[in-house]
């Protein structure tokens, strides 16, 4: 099969064609050809206004549901959202029923992706079920798959369980997750703690219940050597912490969520159980510093941090709702709002290398893995365009900038539109 993508402008930093409108020519899967106006013989062309083409895009976390929580999200649903969303690889999160913490389970999710042109990787359950107790069996799951072994949106209190984790993982270049909230500082906490939790009258979760777990986390990482990911941070003190440790040397990584650098906890204010998240918006000012931090390096990739929760468990109290809300729809287009396309670009390609999946830089004779889309244009996300089976969108009646187009990932072209 040969396609050839007519007259795109190229993001890829790692490329000698970055910032260069052509053609590029794909044969069986690989870029055979870079130049312009190329020779189309018996090649299917593609064009669209403003075509931008950068590599495949990858989310860090991402929750489907499957198995045992099919009501919210399927995997192959799940894998086609993604796919119309730009994305060409997700690492997937372990919180389903079972959870994912042994090599029959990584199978499973592996089996149920295959055939589709987004790609997905299992994360590994750091503990059995989940339940911060007992090491799950890591070594098996990394030689059947999983790229990452964490406990979703749940700290692991013991503190040497976490450094044996960091220990064990290195015989293989495994890399450990571990989510920061302490559970005794957040108690019955829902919301940031702050003005807007007290007008409200909600309880509060303060920026120190995560501060205090990451500064433990990088002390531990620190003793023991080994590579940390630390996702989805939201205060500006754990970017500082963060930053400190990169500059001793240490393997830590982090990411942030969409929806802590595009809203705040002044987003709370109708009692709206679509932003009840974990960890909780912040106020302007960590969204601010998040960005900055984005900026400037310290935060190495931004996540849709996607949760499908069904509306049983959202159109609740605000004390009872659950947390999450999906994202992968919405990312690139809440992102430009804040971020310029190529440091954009750059965070959703780069955790790539920090989860050990191939990275393939748009030249010829290198795998073709694309994402199609343009920076241009404005509209109003609403649920027309929630493609999951749950609607719980933080980013609802919220304006977003340019459009996917759609991908090209195992010789598959899918276009989006």
């Amino acid at each position: 099969m040969k396609i050839i993508i007519r007259s795109a402008k190229i993001i890829d930093s790692k490329s000698p064609f970055h910032n260069q409108t052509v053609d590029v020519l794909i044969a069986d899967g690989f870029i055979e050809k870079i130049g312009a106006s190329l020779e189309s013989d018996n090649a299917t062309e593609v064009k669209f206004d403003n075509l931008h083409l950068s590599q495949g895009w990858f989310d860090s976390s991402v929750s489907f549901g499957e198995p045992g929580y099919e009501d919210r999200e399927t995997i192959a649903n799940g894998l086609n959202v993604a796919v119309k969303s730009g994305f060409t690889a997700i690492a997937l999160q372990p919180n389903s029923y079972p959870v994912i913490d042994n090599q029959s389970q990584v199978n499973f999710v592996k089996n149920k992706a295959n055939g589709f042109a987004t790609e997905l990787f299992p994360i590994g359950a750091l503990t059995k079920g989940s339940e911060g107790k007992d090491m799950a069996e890591l070594f098996d799951m990394k030689n059947t798959g999983a790229v990452a072994f964490g406990d979703y949106n749940k700290s692991i209190d013991n503190a040497n369980l976490l450094k044996i984790a960091l220990q064990y993982v290195q015989d293989f270049d495994g890399l450990v997750i571990a989510y920061a909230q302490d559970a005794n500082i957040k108690g019955n906490g829902v919301v940031n703690e702050g003005i807007v939790s007290t007008r409200l009258g909600l309880k509060g979760i303060p920026n120190l219940a995560e501060e205090l777990q990451v500064a433990r986390n990088l002390f531990l990482l620190e003793y023991t050597g080994g590579k940390l990911h630390i996702p989805t941070v939201s205060t500006a003190k754990s970017l500082e912490l963060i930053k400190e440790a990169k500059a001793k040397g240490l393997q830590v990584s982090c990411s942030v969520s969409v929806h802590h650098l595009t809203l705040t906890d002044v987003q709370l204010e109708g009692f709206d159980t679509r932003y009840k998240v974990t960890p909780p918006l912040r106020t302007d000012a960590d969204r601010i510093a998040l960005v900055n931090g984005v900026l400037d390096g310290t935060i190495d990739m931004i996540t849709s941090d996607h949760n499908p929760i069904d509306i049983e468990f959202k159109k609740m109290e605000f004390d009872t709702a659950k947390n999450g809300t999906i994202g992968l729809e919405s990312a690139f287009g809440a992102l430009l709002n804040v971020l310029p396309l190529e440091t954009v670009i750059e965070k959703l390609t780069l955790g790539k290398a920090i989860f050990g999946i191939e990275n393939n830089a748009i030249t010829e004779g290198e795998k073709a893995n694309f994402t199609l889309f343009t920076p241009e244009g404005k509209s109003i996300f609403t649920k027309e365009n929630i493609l999951s089976k749950s609607k719980n969108s933080a980013f609802l009646g919220t304006e977003i900038r340019g459009s996917v187009y759609g991908i090209f990932n195992q010789n598959q072209l899918v276009i989006s539109k």
